[in-house]
């Protein structure tokens, strides 16, 4: 696990674009694993920079979402697919094809099946080869809530009451409007992707951070299963990491991986 702690979400996000770009370069029409939220935000403004600068395309590249909620219109604006949309889709953007952009279809009339037939089609097309990730304040990592199986494939789950508020933001900040259901990739399915790249900002995600970089492994803190993960890499401001006790070997740790 290497873990870059940087002074603000921009240059944490530059990090984590570098090690997606390096990834791209060694394989050509890799699979990118995407999460939706206002943290990735700053590392696609950074991809898209990239693909403008002729530096990264993802023209020939699938893009697999790592969950949608279940039961939002197709035309809601965070429909995650939407978001996605927005963010990466297009020639002037990554090169992303619309075609090539996976999201669960949370529209199905059997959401179960649904969530089977998205994890099928990972394997099909050889798997994700870098998964980004955000983390909740309560340790959640795509919608996987605390209590659930670690070993999870994709699967339909029901949010708790601490996602839903921190989602709110985005409906009008009116909980009755969050959808309370999903379908998310499962840590199991999540644990295959070949390198995990997760990103996290702000002091709401440091108690999140630590157990995940620093505590047991558990239900409780389901993204704490990364520890089990051979090729993690975590990028922080310096709010979200401080509540760590290792700094200082974690900055020297990076500092031979990455030379900065």
């Amino acid at each position: 696990m290497h873990l870059g702690i940087f002074a603000d979400a921009t240059t944490a996000a530059a990090a984590a674009a570098r090690v997606i770009l390096e990834e791209a370069a060694r394989k050509p029409s890799f699979t990118l694993g995407v999460a939706t939220g206002s943290t990735p935000e700053p590392l696609y403004a950074h991809l898209r920079q990239a693909h403008s600068e002729g530096r990264f395309s993802l023209e020939n590249s699938h893009a697999f979402a790592l969950d949608e909620y279940v039961g939002i219109a197709e035309d809601h604006p965070e429909r995650y697919r939407n978001v996605l949309r927005r963010e990466l889709v297009g020639s002037e953007k990554t090169g992303l094809t619309d075609e090539l952009l996976h999201t669960p279809d949370g529209s199905a009339a059997d959401p179960y099946e649904a969530a089977a037939n998205y994890d099928s089609l990972i394997k099909e097309v050889g798997g994700v080869d870098v998964q980004i990730l955000g983390i909740g304040a309560d340790g959640h990592i795509g919608f996987n809530e605390p209590g659930g199986s670690l070993v999870s494939r994709t699967h339909v789950e029901a949010l708790a009451a601490q996602t839903i508020n921190d989602n709110a933001r985005f409906f009008d900040n009116d909980t009755a409007k969050v959808p309370s259901r999903c379908i998310t990739q499962g840590l199991g399915t999540i644990m295959e992707a070949r390198t995990l790249v997760l990103l996290a900002f702000g002091a709401n995600k440091a108690r999140a951070i630590a157990e995940l970089v620093e505590g047991p492994m558990s239900a409780y803190w389901p993204a704490t299963i990364m520890q089990m993960h051979p090729n993690v890499v975590i990028v922080t401001d310096e709010a979200a990491a401080s509540n760590l006790k290792l700094t200082e070997l974690y900055n020297e740790r990076w500092a031979m991986a990455f030379g900065n």
